[in-house]
């Protein structure tokens, strides 16, 4: 009988791990696909053509080595993933958020908020390259905080408060 109660504590876990995780991928892929139905990503080819090889052998310059056409495809490189970055950051904090306070099914609700820190991860590292430090220590910080306080709310500690009501005293 105990046996059989721990064997299906085990397969109820599993099950909800499974769809945890399934909710995590269902939740990221929104996320992004909603964000680039808005965004238009340049691509490479819209930029630079890429010549064949008897295009080179004909003596025709490959315009992939002319660093102009480069240069304009990273400039839309960058605003695009800034705009990314702009937008995934308070999105994934949201959906953070919703998953933290508004699902009361253990497996629903980390699964948004694993989805929710996809994406911030997602926005971030998009324009992580173009960023200065003091962006990334800012960005860095602010999501640290924020994960930091909603995990505190989530789990909400009985013991005596303390600072602006997180710590203990």
């Amino acid at each position: 009988m105990i046996v059989e109660k721990g064997i299906k504590a085990v397969g109820n876990a599993a099950k909800a791990i499974a769809i945890g995780l399934g909710i995590l991928i269902l939740t990221s892929f929104v996320a992004v696909y909603g964000m680039n139905m808005f965004l238009d990503e340049p691509h490479y080819d819209d930029y630079c053509e890429d010549f064949s090889q008897s295009a080179v052998e004909a003596g025709i310059e490959p315009k992939v080595e002319n660093e102009e056409c480069y240069k304009e495809y990273d400039a839309a490189r960058e605003n695009y993933s800034k705009w990314l970055f702009i937008i995934s950051i308070p999105l994934g904090l949201i959906i953070i958020a919703l998953g933290t306070f508004v699902f009361s099914l253990s497996s629903v609700g980390v699964g948004i908020m694993l989805g929710g820190v996809y994406t911030l991860i997602y926005g971030a590292a998009s324009y992580w390259r173009y960023g200065e430090d003091w962006m990334r220590f800012l960005v860095s910080l602010i999501g640290l905080v924020a994960l930091v306080l909603i995990a505190y709310r989530f789990h909400k500690p009985k013991k005596k408060k303390g600072f602006l009501g997180f710590f203990k005293k």
